[in-house]
């Protein structure tokens, strides 16, 4: 099964980001889109009670469904994030979301971001500018997420291994908010009131 390891990062200035990507060997995957994504779980939250996700995303276009939960045997996080993920793209995630509707699957958490991908050829950086803040991701295996964070100016204190719903509750307990879902509307309310 594969196992996906990443760290994220808090960026302060994208355009600074990108000419270090640049001048660090990486190049534009896919430009700047919009991603939607929505975790089902069951209406007692027993996926969230395993630690385990069922997200339908749609990015760029396309869409995809994933399952991640944690490895059988060895870290879930050390100073990388590690995750069992299997995914696959999928034709419709309209259609897809109205089959788990009717085997008793209920939308447990959106949130959106804007997300652009780099790449080196060997690992992936994506940077997503998400309600509450930017930040970035490297994903690949744990020696090059170290070194391309090391070519970038990236500090190891700085990695990140919490998940966008995470950070999330952290941002609520900050701001004292009810909002439930990481989104530009929901967190947009917030700002203005």
């Amino acid at each position: 099964m594969p196992v996906e390891t990443e760290i994220k990062f808090h960026v302060d200035d994208l355009a600074g980001l990108a000419r270090r990507l640049e001048a660090a060997g990486f190049h534009l995957q896919t430009p700047r889109a919009f991603e939607s994504n929505v975790l089902y779980d069951t209406p007692d939250r027993q996926m969230r009670a395993r630690t385990e996700i069922l997200r339908i995303r749609g990015y760029a276009g396309q869409w995809t469904v994933t399952h991640k939960r944690l490895p059988d045997i060895g870290p879930g996080e050390d100073s990388h994030k590690h995750r069992i993920e299997t995914e696959t793209e999928v034709a419709d995630g309209d259609a897809l979301a109205e089959i788990f509707l009717a085997l008793g699957l209920v939308p447990a958490f959106r949130y959106e971001k804007w997300r652009t991908e780099w790449t080196d050829g060997e690992g992936h950086c994506v940077v997503d500018e998400t309600p509450i803040g930017d930040y970035a991701e490297l994903e690949g295996p744990a020696e090059w997420i170290d070194r391309a964070a090391a070519r970038i100016g990236l500090d190891p204190a700085e990695y990140i291994t919490l998940s966008y719903g995470r950070l999330f509750d952290l941002w609520r307990e900050q701001q004292n908010s009810t909002v439930q879902d990481l989104t530009f509307a929901a967190v947009g309310q917030v700002a203005k009131g």
